[in-house]
């Protein structure tokens, strides 16, 4: 085999893999969490109360230092659940299902943001507590992307595909969401019932190994 030959074979086996490589999409385990409304926030850890930043998140969200207990119709508490920022709309709690079998409550499986006839739960702070008649939901899993990263992998908003993970517990996640949003970055979320369940931990990588939009 001559140089030349040899040359072409190994630009093209070495292009291959960057481009495999370039379709990886990066983990995010996202754990159970509490988004809270300033009238909320105000009743858990006391009057104008401002969160204090503790970790930066995509799109403009933080991970605050603080932290509140949930409470199920068991009386079952989860204690030290962080809370993310900025502050919101409506009050939500994002749980996997191990935590909603513990609480004694059965969420549906939603976007964020999408909380009518979720499961009530009860939050309490250092300064007060309150009860929401719906809020808690486990979170779809989904892709965070970019309009770039959407052109890049052929999907668009709000389609459904399936990513395969590699490894020994590795296996196909079917269903899986896509978001499409000029202030995301690239990021699998994915809470941590299915992390465990497939061997994965933040910063492993996924691909899309087929598309079922229909």
């Amino acid at each position: 085999m001559n140089e030349k030959l040899i040359e072409i074979i190994s630009k093209t086996i070495a292009d291959t893999i960057s481009e495999r490589n370039s379709l990886k999409i990066p983990v995010g385990v996202s754990a159970r969490h509490v988004h809270l409304t300033k009238e909320h926030l105000d009743i858990l850890f006391g009057k104008d109360y401002i969160l204090k930043k503790k970790k930066e998140l995509m799109g403009g969200q933080f991970a605050a230092e603080e932290c509140v207990t949930i409470i199920g119709f068991k009386l079952n508490a989860i204690e030290k659940v962080r809370v993310l920022g900025p502050l919101r709309d409506k009050t939500q709690v994002e749980i996997s299902k191990t935590d909603a079998i513990s609480l004694g409550l059965n969420p549906p499986i939603r976007e964020s943001g999408d909380i009518k006839g979720s499961s009530p739960i009860t939050i309490v702070g250092p300064r007060g507590a309150i009860s929401l008649k719906e809020g808690c939901i486990i979170a779809k899993r989904h892709i965070h992307m970019s309009p770039e990263d959407s052109k890049r992998f052929n999907v668009k908003d709000d389609d459904i595909i399936s990513v395969k993970i590699n490894g020994q517990r590795g296996g196909i996640l079917e269903n899986v969401q896509i978001r499409v949003d000029e202030k995301y970055t690239l990021e699998m979320h994915i809470d941590t019932d299915e992390a465990n369940c497939m061997g994965l931990k933040s910063g492993d990588f996924v691909e899309i190994v087929r598309d079922n939009r229909s």
